[in-house]
């Protein structure tokens, strides 16, 4: 035999042999804030704030101009995440319950499949996790300084700013995981949820600018009754001790108390010293007032973002350094969306769109072209059904949500109109229960309990959602129309209790 021919059998032989071994599965990095609002992230065309390493996401992968949640509120969206399913079918509708986790899981049948599957953070269940290889959770809510971090069989304080913290036992699971299986972490994020205590390099990062408000920012609810009667405006609801540190109470606040005395006596110095003597001085009341809140409410929200924003350029650069970064996915997604003054208000929990929609940004090197921009409507129920596609794992047919890597390949196969539905009532916030439909264009919402109306939108004409055409004039058949696909969607997702109360009071 010739050297030739030698050489030729040997080269199939080996091609046949790579052929035969199976593709390297990715890594995944799921990093889930908390109501960090699109409107503050700069790949989303926001005007307050740069964001350069949640950017990066994007720039090197997708971002996601309608990723929507089914129920606006921390605890229901990640059961959401964690099931694939709707909050009526999960158990978890509401905050502050236990969360069932003898139910499916899909970071349980990924670590059935081969995978190392970890919780750092955020968790907020009312439970402990389930089905991870490792998990280090917030007690709670969590603080931002010195957090209580609980682990199996032991609940130990650590001391410093709480998304450094979170970071730093990232990347030390990954330094000690087994190399030689694909991983999928979860990283539960604090920030930037209320009462947004900044790190201390952040304090005062952003009073030099001055944020313009929104064009609905004194809105006057008219024709709208549910958000006539909420609770959650900054001129109103927005605390000026609490929320904005105004000579908060430093010796008996149970924040406070837990700050070393150089965390105490740097917050002293900025928010008593410099905030709350500039209160003292302008001595503002009625709208002059309102306007002042709104504005000490964004320095503190995007400087809690900003501390967010390094740290996920810290894993990016973790990543980068120890090679994963070309075979691991990495998603960046809040809870929900969050209000930045639109409408008067902060918080979330509406249908209405910017705590409807979140931030999703997405990266897979090899697989997502980047720059790319995905803007059909993606829901929270799609998450793990696709995380598992992503690994390779069939999703079980209880998962109401569906894989969208068919988006990232360009199928316009793809559902036209989403179904939402809210329940917490009447604390906080008095925002009514409510369901509804979005469709590419319109959005027909049912508010019950106490209230019982109807609001009707178009969102090509009203963006703002101010001007509600419910029972006007011209609207009847579409109406109808959006009636129909709203009890469609209710029955297709199994949603009983929303069916029963279009049965009794149409």
């Amino acid at each position: 035999m010739n050297c030739r021919l030698l050489f030729l059998i040997l080269g199939l032989f080996f091609a046949d042999g790579l052929r035969a071994q199976p593709a390297r599965r990715p890594n995944i990095v799921f990093i889930l804030s908390d109501d960090h609002a699109y409107q503050a992230i700069s790949a989303y065309g926001s005007k307050l704030v740069q964001t350069p390493n949640i950017d990066r996401i994007a720039r090197e992968g997708a971002v996601f101009t309608r990723a929507l949640v089914t129920n606006s509120i921390c605890g229901p969206s990640r059961a959401t995440l964690l099931t694939g399913k709707y909050s009526h079918m999960n158990g978890y509708t509401l905050n502050e319950k236990k969360f069932n986790t003898d139910q499916f899981l899909f970071p349980e049948l990924l670590r059935q499949n081969g995978y190392q599957t970890a919780w750092i953070g955020k968790w907020h269940l009312g439970n402990l996790p389930k089905g991870f290889d490792y998990w280090r959770i917030l007690n709670g809510q969590g603080e931002y300084y010195n957090p209580d971090i609980i682990q199996p069989g032991d609940t130990v304080r650590m001391e410093g700013y709480v998304t450094d913290l979170i970071t730093g036992l990232s990347t030390s699971w990954l330094d000690a995981r087994d190399t030689s299986r694909p991983f999928c972490l979860i990283v539960g994020e604090k920030a930037t949820h209320r009462e947004w205590l900044p790190d201390l390099q952040d304090l005062g990062a952003y009073d030099g600018k001055d944020f313009p408000l929104p064009a609905t920012f004194f809105d006057d609810y008219a024709g709208r009754a549910a958000a006539a009667n909420q609770d959650m405006t900054i001129g109103k609801t927005m605390r000026l001790k609490e929320d904005l540190k105004v000579h908060a109470d430093y010796e008996k606040s149970r924040i406070y108390n837990r700050f070393t005395p150089s965390q105490k006596q740097a917050f002293y110095d900025y928010y008593e010293n410099k905030v709350s003597k500039e209160f003292d001085r302008l001595k503002d009341t009625g709208k002059a007032l309102v306007r002042w809140k709104y504005q000490r409410y964004l320095k503190d929200y995007l400087s809690v973002a900003r501390s967010l924003d390094r740290n996920i350029g810290s894993l990016l650069d973790y990543l980068d350094r120890k090679g994963l970064s070309h075979n691991t996915v990495v998603i960046y997604c809040s809870d929900q969306g969050f209000y930045m003054g639109e409408h008067g208000w902060f918080d979330k929990r509406w249908i209405y769109e910017e705590s409807l929609r979140t931030p999703f940004l997405m990266r897979w090197p090899g697989m997502i072209r980047p720059g790319s921009t995905v803007s059909r409507m993606m829901l929270n129920i799609d998450w793990a059904p696709t995380l598992l596609d992503i690994a390779g794992v069939k999703a079980p047919v209880e998962v109401q949500g569906t894989s969208f890597l068919p988006l990232l390949k360009g199928d316009e196969r793809w559902r036209n109109a989403m179904y939402y539905h809210y329940y917490e009532f009447p604390q906080p916030h008095h925002v009514y229960p409510h369901f509804g439909v979005r469709t590419e264009r319109y959005k027909l919402v049912r508010f019950y309990m106490p209230s019982d109306s109807w609001e009707l939108y178009d969102l090509v004409t009203d963006p703002h959602e101010v001007h509600n055409l419910y029972g006007r004039p011209g609207f009847s058949e579409l109406t109808k129309s959006l009636k129909v696909q709203l009890l469609e969607l209710i029955r297709q997702y199994k949603d009983v209790e929303a069916e029963k109360v279009l049965e009794e009071r149409p």
